[in-house]
């Protein structure tokens, strides 16, 4: 199996660009053999993580050995098709999945304190 090289002497990759990537719009009933064979084109993977949950079904965290592998995987993957979807990949970047839920905390306490308060949100 030939893999994808995109060495070129001292590449500069953009900072977002690390070897965790998170894929959205997986089919829910894929395997994990279907994805090292999906991901495993462009270089050695460490480990995959599909979601199970009802809200992380459909995604999966890939995780590559090498950077490079990551943005060629990333650069050939985004759009590809599998099982008549489109899939969607993208760097990991923890700081806006933490946004995430500090949002949907944030969210949940201000409900607690117009609860507690009495304040209703439509007036």
């Amino acid at each position: 199996m030939a893999t994808i090289s995109l060495r070129k002497g001292n590449t500069r990759l953009p900072p977002e660009v690390n070897r965790i990537l998170y894929v959205r719009n997986l089919p829910f009933n894929i395997s994990s053999e279907e994805m090292y064979d999906i991901f495993g084109k462009y270089g050695a993977i460490r480990q995959i993580r599909i979601g199970t949950n009802k809200d992380t079904r459909g995604t999966a965290f890939v995780v590559y050995e090498d950077i490079y592998d990551a943005k060629t995987a990333v650069d050939h993957l985004s759009g590809f098709n599998v099982a008549n979807r489109y899939l969607i990949v993208l760097y990991y970047q923890p700081a806006k999945m933490n946004k995430k839920v500090d949002l949907k905390k944030k969210e949940e306490e201000n409900a607690k304190l117009q609860e507690k308060y009495g304040i209703s949100k439509d007036k």
